[in-house]
């Protein structure tokens, strides 16, 4: 009994130091930042203790978009692997199974083979009809037997195969899950970040245009530290709702980190990504958002989005940082707008962009 206390014991000081963390790091005591702070307590994810510590020597502070990127790649992919593993473990474990039942029934169709030939034997020294009778009675004996082993192998081949195509659906669950942002049912960065390279591949081969918008929640921060993070929540979905609705067929929208989203638009140029930016912008400020539990009427909210093309020679994260630059100079000319790479606004020095919030 010695091991479970010491296993038990050993939980709760661990338990105790996520907590420690969680209060002297002023954040919410939600199910994900325990999590995080378990593992980091544990010491068995040397990455996940590695990427906060370095967050924290650089930054002081944890932000949500920090969080929510370190429990994506440290503990949700996780999870998701283990869930890959077993399901695996099941799939083979079936075909396990097919395949002794197929080897028996070899084995049943090898002995009947000799009991054929043994019989062939036995037709050419039957004298009378008894000795034919004896003969005849035994092959429909293995004939019947055979036919038993079969349709038991037809049954569970059947089952089988339904028991097959069950686990490849849910195998396919979980791969979408791992792509996805729960939180708001947009891909999320990994997909994203795997799709925009094909795309940005698939622009260069066909000399097609690609555009790239990248948007942010305007005062977000402050927002959520006003009404909670369960309010937050729901800025973060109706944005999301309002990019579903303005993207459509190969466009890619995603969930970039915190309240930042990305859409890449293929075979679009510049003016028409402004459009789609601009009604991605004004769906959104016209939805007035309404606490749940209270139903008290909190305003609107607004986005700001900034507008990249793809250029000869581009790589994904130049594409990437020209939308931030356009993005940040939306920022800096008063929120609530779309600046495009274009525009002079967006010429603004690196430094006076990244001190814009």
């Amino acid at each position: 009994m010695a091991v479970p206390n010491e296993e038990h014991e050993r939980s709760l000081v661990f338990a105790e130091i996520a907590l420690e963390q969680i209060r002297a790091l002023g954040q919410v005591a939600s199910p994900r930042n325990f999590e995080i702070w378990y593992h980091y307590a544990t010491g068995y994810k040397p990455a996940l203790n590695q990427s906060i510590n370095d967050t924290l020597a650089n930054k002081g502070v944890l932000s949500e978009a920090d969080l929510d990127h370190i429990y994506d790649t440290y503990v949700a992919t996780s999870r998701i692997g283990e869930r890959i593993d077993s399901l695996g473990s099941r799939v083979l474990d079936e075909v396990k199974q097919v395949l002794d039942m197929v080897n028996a029934a070899a084995g049943s169709a090898t002995s009947y083979s000799e009991s054929l030939a043994d019989a062939s034997q036995q037709l050419e020294h039957a004298k009378d009809g008894d000795a034919l009778r004896a003969v005849i009675e035994c092959l429909v004996e293995g004939a019947k037997e055979v036919e038993l082993n079969n349709k038991k192998l037809e049954a569970r081949l059947a089952t089988s195969k339904q028991e097959i195509e069950q686990l490849q659906q849910n195998l396919e669950t979980v791969r979408n899950e791992s792509l996805t942002d729960p939180l708001t049912t947009l891909s999320n960065r990994k997909f994203f970040d795997a799709a925009l390279a094909k795309g940005i591949a698939e622009a260069k081969e066909k000399n097609a245009p690609l555009s790239l918008l990248m948007a942010d929640i305007d005062h977000f921060k402050s927002f959520n530290d006003k009404y909670g993070h369960l309010t937050g929540d729901q800025v973060l979905r109706l944005v999301a709702l309002a990019v579903k609705q303005n993207v459509k067929g190969q466009d890619i929208a995603a969930r970039y980190g915190g309240e930042e989203f990305v859409i890449a638009l293929p075979n679009t140029a510049l003016q028409s990504a402004i459009t789609v930016a601009d009604h991605i912008r004004r769906a959104v400020m016209t939805k007035e958002l309404m606490k749940r539990s209270s139903g008290e009427r909190l305003g609107r909210i607004t986005i700001s989005i900034g507008v990249a093309v793809l250029r000869p020679g581009d790589t994904a994260q130049l594409l990437i940082e020209r939308a931030d630059m356009s993005l940040y100079a939306a920022k800096r000319n008063g929120r609530n707008r779309v600046i495009c790479e274009a525009d002079p606004e967006a010429d603004a020095p690196v430094a006076e962009a990244a001190r814009v919030a």
